[in-house]
Order: structure tokens, then sequence, then C-alpha cells
């Protein structure tokens, strides 16, 4: 019989099961707790040594070994996600929601992601100005924080681009994805897990000092609402990747 796109295929070696009989299938177990805090420890060091070594052991540096090595351990983390989610019969395709049904279904996230993106901007740059991150001793700080991360030679700007879909992919993962089932598992409550993910967010971007964290959680808050809204990854993955490159770009400019 041909098999249909999409359903199971059979073959001779698949075993015929009599009617009636019971058929054992083997349910996907939970991630350890264990795998989940390990993870969070280590994002937690690094996030406190690069709030540490801003102003100092980065500024001296390279950029282009910056860019390398962020790409290298954002897939690293995205690894040890994947062995903990095949240890537990899961799959990363599981996780991020699946694949794209139709043209249309593409289209309708990339008009999501930029929509939301552009509207969560506009509401950070209202509690910005509120927060009195508008005025000019504040942006300068903002400026030198930040400014080891700007690229420069056009081969910069190209590693940037690919650091950017390399978070936008990674992080999206491991926060919205990963962490989001992981706590509410523990919280028994996707909304609580969504809050708790988002400050872990942004936390984890200690180098851009207190109050564009609390900017970042609310990013990620956008991020995560959308994530659930759409029962998948691929919009906020879009959206990431579109404010990290954004960012980049005018950090840039700005120099």
């Amino acid at each position: 019989m041909e098999s249909t796109p999409g359903s199971p295929s059979f073959d001779s070696a698949t075993p015929v099961v009599p009617a009636g009989a019971e058929q054992t299938v083997e349910a996907p177990r939970n991630i350890p707790y264990w795998h989940t805090f390990a993870l969070i420890a280590v994002l937690g060091v690094l996030s406190a040594g690069n709030a540490h070594s801003s102003y100092g052991a980065y500024s001296g540096q390279a950029h282009t070994r910056i860019y390398i090595a962020t790409i290298v351990y954002e897939w690293i983390f995205t690894g040890y996600v994947w062995w903990g989610l095949s240890r537990a019969g899961l799959k990363l395709r599981e996780l991020i929601g699946g694949r794209w049904q139709s043209v249309e279904d593409f289209l309708l996230d990339v008009a999501l992601s930029i929509g939301v993106w552009i509207g969560t901007w506009i509401v950070l740059a209202m509690i910005a100005i509120a927060m009195g991150m508008d005025h000019t001793v504040n942006l300068e700080e903002a400026r030198r924080r930040l400014a080891f991360l700007a690229p420069q030679s056009g081969l910069e700007v190209a590693l940037w681009i690919c650091l950017s879909a390399t978070a936008g992919f990674c992080e999206e993962v491991l926060f919205r994805g990963y962490f989001q089932m992981q706590f509410t598992r523990l919280l028994r409550n996707r909304w609580a897990a969504l809050v708790v993910v988002s400050a872990l967010f942004g936390l984890g971007h200690g180098y851009e000092g207190a109050q564009r964290m609390l900017l970042i959680a609310l990013l990620g808050l956008s991020f995560g609402l959308m994530s659930i809204a759409r029962k998948s990854l691929r919009p906020a993955m879009m959206a990431h990747t579109l404010q990290d490159t954004v960012s980049g770009l005018l950090l840039r400019a700005l120099r």
C-alpha cells in the first residue's frame, strides 16, 4: 500500500500485531531537574563573569574572538539541551513546534515576528524613558558598557549577523523551549513559568547593567507570549535574530 505524506510507512520488516493484541508504547520520560539547574548554574556564572569583565578584559579583545567564542558556547548549550531531550525520548523538533506546513504558515510567522518586535520596541522605549534611561549620562553609560560588542569591519558585521542568528535559534530553544517546559512542569502553571523564564533571560545578560536587564526580561516575556500563542518557537526565533542584528548595527553607528 502506498503511504501518504505525513503517514507512517510500513515494510516487510515491520512486525504485524494481531487485532486486539496490546501494544506497549514507551512514553517519553521527564528530563530530571538536576539537568536544568546545572545549566542555570553555568549560565549564572557566565553572566556574572561577563558583567564583571565588560569594561575590562573584553574591551581589549578582538571582536571576532568574542563573537566566535559566543557562537561556540551557544551551540554547546543547545547540544546539552538536545542531549537531555534525547535521553528523555523527546525530539528537538517537538520542542520547537514541528515544521511549517505551507508558505502561508511561514509568512504568518514572519509578519507576526516583525509586528511583535516593533510593538515591543515601542513599549520598551516608553519604559526606558520613564526610567530615565534617555538622559545623557545614562546613554553614555550604556554606550560605554556595550562598546565592546559593536562590530566595526565588514567581517565583524558578517560575524555579528551569524551570532545574532545563532542567538535567535539557540537562546529560544533554551529559554522559551527547554526552560519553559521544565518550569511549567515544576510550577504546574505555564504563566508562572513564563515569568520565571523571562527573569532568567534578563539575568543572563549581566554585562548590560541592571536597568537593561529588566528591559531584556520584558523582551523575553514578549517572546514567550508569542511562542505560547503560536505553539511554536519559530516567530520568536525570527524576532530575536532581528532584535540582535539591529542592536549590533545601531551600536556600530553610535561608535
